[in-house]
C-alpha cells in the first residue's frame, strides 16, 4: 500500500472553527499564509488548499485572503508543495479561468490544482448582484464550465453551444505543463455532486465523517460508470493530537469551549438551505468546518497514525487537515504524526 498524502486548509479566513481565541486572534494575511505554507512544506506536508470566498462567511467584518492572486504568489514562493485553489464557476468565465490556471501551473512547475466548488453561500452572490441558480442547476452550470475548461487545457479550439455557454472557436495558449491540465478536485454531498464527480473529477474531496460512512461514499463512487483513470479520494478533518490521552482531552475541551462561542447566525442565514453544508453546519457539533472532528482524528500521535492508516486502507489518499493554532499544530503533526504514518505504512508494504 502506498502512503497517503497530507495537506491542510490554509487560514484564508484567519482560523478554521475557532473564531474568538484571545491567544490566537484571526490573521488571514498573505504574509502569515506564506510563512505557514513554507513551514508546512519543510515538515513534510504535500498539499495546501486555498478556499475561495469574496467575503468571510463566518464573521462579515473579518478579513479573507483572495485565493487566486495568493495562489500565483505562493506558486513562486514554494518548491515542492501542491497548491490547490478553489474556484466557483459563477465568478469566472471558463476561458479566463483556463488561462489563469495555466499560468499558475507554469509558475509552479506543474504543482497546481483546482478545487471545483459549485457554491453554497447565497449572501456572497447576492451582495455582488450575481444570480445564483438553484442547487441542482449549479451542478449543471459547473458541468458545462469544466467541460470547456478541460477542452481548452487539452489545446482544442472550442466550439460549444450549451445552456449556459456559447463559445465560438476559442483557443488558448500556452497549454498546461501536464497532459490534460491541472488536477481537478471536486466535492459535494448530493446526488448531482456525486454524478459530476464520477464524470469529471480526478479526486473526490469529501467532508469529514466516520470510517464506516467514508467507506460507503468511496464504494458508491467506485461503482459509478467512469472513463479514464480511476477516481481518487480525499478527506477533510480537524486534528487534535498530543503525546498523552490526558493532554488530548484537555485540548479537545479547550477548543470545544472556544467553538461554542462562535456565532453561526451569519453563515446559517446566508447559506443556501438546499446545500448539504448548511444542514451539516446547523446540526453537527464538532470543532472545525467541512466535517471537522467528525472523522475522529482526535487522539495521541499513535492513535492518529492508526486511524489515518485505517482511512487509507479504504481508499483515502489525501488528508486535508485543519488545525488550531496553525503554526504550532502544523509543525507538531509534521514532526510527530507524519513519520509514524510513514513507518506504519512502510512496515506493511
Amino acid at each position: 500500500m502506498s502512503g497517503p498524502r497530507f495537506g491542510f486548509w490554509a487560514p484564508v479566513y484567519g482560523a478554521w472553527g475557532v473564531q474568538h481565541d484571545p491567544d490566537n486572534p484571526p490573521d488571514s494575511s498573505y504574509v502569515r499564509n506564506r510563512a505557514l505554507i513554507l513551514e508546512a512544506e519543510e515538515v513534510g506536508f504535500d498539499s495546501v488548499l486555498l478556499a475561495e470566498m469574496i467575503i468571510n462567511p463566518h464573521v462579515p467584518d473579518f478579513d479573507v485572503l483572495e485565493t487566486w492572486t495568493a495562489a500565483a504568489a505562493l506558486a513562486e514562493a514554494t518548491d515542492r508543495i501542491e497548491i490547490i485553489a478553489a474556484v466557483k464557476p459563477l465568478l469566472f468565465h471558463p476561458g479566463v479561468l483556463a488561462k489563469m490556471a495555466t499560468t499558475i501551473d507554469h509558475v509552479s512547475d506543474g504543482r497546481f490544482a483546482i478545487n471545483l466548488v459549485s457554491g453554497w453561500f447565497r449572501t456572497e452572490m447576492d451582495q455582488q448582484g450575481i444570480p445564483m441558480p438553484s442547487h441542482d442547476e449549479r451542478y449543471g452550470y459547473s458541468e458545462e464550465w469544466i467541460t470547456v475548461v478541460k477542452a481548452l487545457w487539452r489545446g482544442e479550439s472550442v466550439e460549444y453551444r450549451g445552456r449556459y455557454f456559447d463559445i465560438s472557436g476559442l483557443l488558448v495558449a500556452p497549454h498546461p505543463l501536464r497532459s490534460g491540465g491541472p488536477t481537478v478536485y471536486f466535492g459535494g454531498e448530493s446526488e448531482p455532486a456525486r454524478a459530476l464527480a464520477a464524470k469529471e473529477a480526478d479526486v473526490f474531496f469529501m467532508n469529514g465523517r466516520s470510517l464506516e460512512e467514508t467507506a460507503e461514499v468511496v464504494g458508491d463512487l467506485r461503482r459509478r460508470p467512469r472513463s479514464g483513470k480511476p477516481l481518487r479520494f480525499g478527506l477533510s478533518a480537524f486534528v487534535i493530537t498530543r503525546e498523552s490521552a490526558d493532554e488530548v482531552m484537555a485540548e479537545n475541551e479547550r477548543l470545544t469551549a472556544l467553538t461554542a462561542l462562535n456565532d453561526r447566525s451569519y453563515i446559517l442565514k446566508g447559506a443556501d438551505p438546499e446545500a448539504t453544508v448548511a444542514k451539516r453546519t446547523q446540526s453537527a457539533k464538532q470543532v472545525g468546518t467541512a466535517g471537522g472532528t467528525m472523522a475522529g482524528l482526535v487522539g495521541t500521535y499513535d492513535e492518529i497514525a492508526e486511524r489515518v492508516e485505517a482511512f487509507a486502507e479504504i481508499g483515502i489518499e489525501l488528508f486535508m487537515l485543519q488545525f488550531h493554532p496553525f503554526e504550532a499544530e502544523v509543525r507538531r503533526f509534521g514532526e510527530e504524526v507524519i513519520p509514524r504514518v510513514r513507518a506504519r505504512i512502510g512496515a506493511i508494504a
